[in-house]
């Protein structure tokens, strides 16, 4: 399973639970079988060398996916749990390990999203883990601290209520494009950003956008990626009717 293509979709849905109203789950997305067989294989290989950092990683984003993927509140609080527990664990063998800090931060997310108004002392724990990654490797995950902290700061509530801050949205969504050019997720959430605050500034980034599509498709291709497309290329498609017209 991949879906850190679809990172804007469990943070809206923090980000929701963090309003005084609240939403109700958006329902559950294709792959919830998929994701249930590679959260079994991947605690098998985990109880077996608990110890390793790459079967810690591999259960870590299988919770994550899981527990993205699952309507029931229930599920997602279980799912969270467990990975927020591997992930703290292999924190004290390797505090110094960016993902570890990565996907504990992912997992607060997805506790979070079950708690309403309960998720905003998780929210600053989450942005503590991806600063941390952020410090420890950039490049985790295609610059995935500084594109989940970006969305973030963009949908959260502002100061007092929470996080939210357009000007660190947008410094961490452009760092992200940075840091990993060649993975679209980046820009696509990067130009959605500026259509919404900038939109002079939106034309000249989709163009570097569809520029590196074609070589993108063939970099991230195949099963596990298709959940990441499914989402990229539609959003692709709506930001180009959305554009602003040339002068």
């Amino acid at each position: 399973m991949n879906n850190r293509g679809v990172t804007r979709l469990w943070l809206a849905g923090l980000c929701a639970a963090l309003s005084v109203s609240g939403a109700p789950d958006g329902g559950a997305r294709p792959g919830w079988i998929m994701a249930q067989q590679a959260h079994e294989a991947a605690k098998a290989r985990y109880q077996t060398n608990a110890d390793d950092s790459v079967a810690a990683r591999q259960l870590a984003s299988a919770c994550f996916d899981c527990a993205d993927l699952t309507t029931k509140d229930s599920v997602r609080a279980d799912m969270a749990r467990e990975g927020i527990e591997v992930c703290r664990l292999w924190l004290r063998r390797a505090p110094e390990q960016a993902a570890a800090h990565y996907y504990l931060g992912m997992n607060l997310a997805q506790l979070a999203r079950t708690k309403s108004l309960g998720a905003l002392p998780i929210v600053r724990e989450m942005e503590k883990e991806w600063l941390a990654a952020l410090a420890l490797d950039p490049h985790c995950d295609y610059a995935g601290a500084d594109r989940n902290l970006g969305l973030l700061y963009r949908d959260a509530p502002g100061f007092p209520i929470s996080v939210g801050s357009r000007a660190k949205a947008e410094r961490c969504l452009q760092h992200a494009v940075e840091l990993n050019p060649e993975y679209p997720e980046n820009h696509i959430n990067l130009i959605e950003t500026h259509l919404k605050s900038n939109p002079s500034a939106a034309p000249g980034e989709f163009e570097k956008l569809r520029a590196l599509l074609p070589a993108a498709r063939k970099q991230f291709s195949g099963p596990a990626w298709q959940s990441a497309w499914e989402d990229w290329d539609p959003r692709v498609k709506a930001i180009q009717v959305r554009l602003p017209s040339a002068p």
